[in-house]
């Protein structure tokens, strides 16, 4: 099973600095997609967007210049340990219906990221998204009220910061819905795979650090808030029975 690498870089040429030295020999073919200007070091060789694209459009665009089985979509700031592609690609070859593999994260100071997260519901969401979140935890929504695996878990979604995706399930799905200007298209990928029967799997053999800078959850009111409330309402508008799961 070859790996495809997309990346898509919106200013983060310091990011890719560090990331793609250790990614580029984990897999057959990597395509960087420059988003904005100066989005990609000295040197590397990027595919330059005309105007600005949202982040499902531009995977959905390096999905027409790769070729690979599986396709491995990342963020600029998170860095694959070795082996870690190794580990995603042959947990899915050894499994025809795990369409999603995700890795074990890490912060940058090595304390475990919960990148592994069940499906969202009302109540959560509220919470999550309002003041409410410094007042209630999600340890339910974050697997945080289990001990955590030790080897490959069934998983409802999970971060879409470094993720497998077998280019088959992608093919049947349609891609990424490019709706989705950037937050919950990952939700609503891994979401449409499961009603579509593919599984999606956590491998916490596979261990990437990942900053994952969670902008949203530090502060309640920036332009990346009303992308993530704009991605949630498409997502409701797209899957009314979620409003059912309290």
């Amino acid at each position: 099973m070859k790996v495809s690498a997309i990346v898509v870089s919106h200013g983060s040429a310091a990011e890719l600095a560090e990331s793609l030295p250790a990614l580029e020999p984990q897999v057959d073919e990597l395509l960087v997609i420059a988003n904005v200007p100066g989005s990609v070091p000295a040197g590397v060789e990027a595919l330059h967007n005309d105007r600005p694209l949202g982040y499902a459009a531009n995977i959905n665009l390096g999905l027409t210049r790769t070729r690979g089985e599986a396709v491995l979509v990342l963020n600029p700031d998170a860095v694959a340990e070795p082996g870690a592609v190794a580990a995603l690609r042959d947990f899915m070859e050894a499994h025809p219906r795990c369409g999603v593999a995700g890795p074990g994260m890490t912060f940058p100071d090595g304390s475990p990221q919960p990148s592994r997260r069940r499906f969202p519901t009302v109540g959560g969401t509220v919470v999550r998204r309002t003041p409410l979140r410094k007042l209630v935890k999600q340890e339910h929504h974050l697997h945080l009220d289990e001990p955590s695996p030790d080897g490959p878990v069934e998983s409802d979604w999970m971060l879409g910061g470094f993720l497998l995706l077998r280019r088959a399930m992608l093919d049947e799905l349609g891609g990424l819905d490019p709706g989705f200007r950037l937050y919950g298209e990952d939700i609503d990928l891994q979401y449409r795979a499961m009603l579509a029967g593919w599984e999606r799997w956590y491998v916490p053999a596979a261990a990437v650090r990942h900053e994952h800078k969670a902008v949203t959850d530090r502060r309640l009111l920036t332009r990346r808030t009303l992308w993530h409330w704009r991605g949630i309402l498409r997502f409701v508008r797209k899957h009314p029975e979620r409003l059912r799961a309290l």
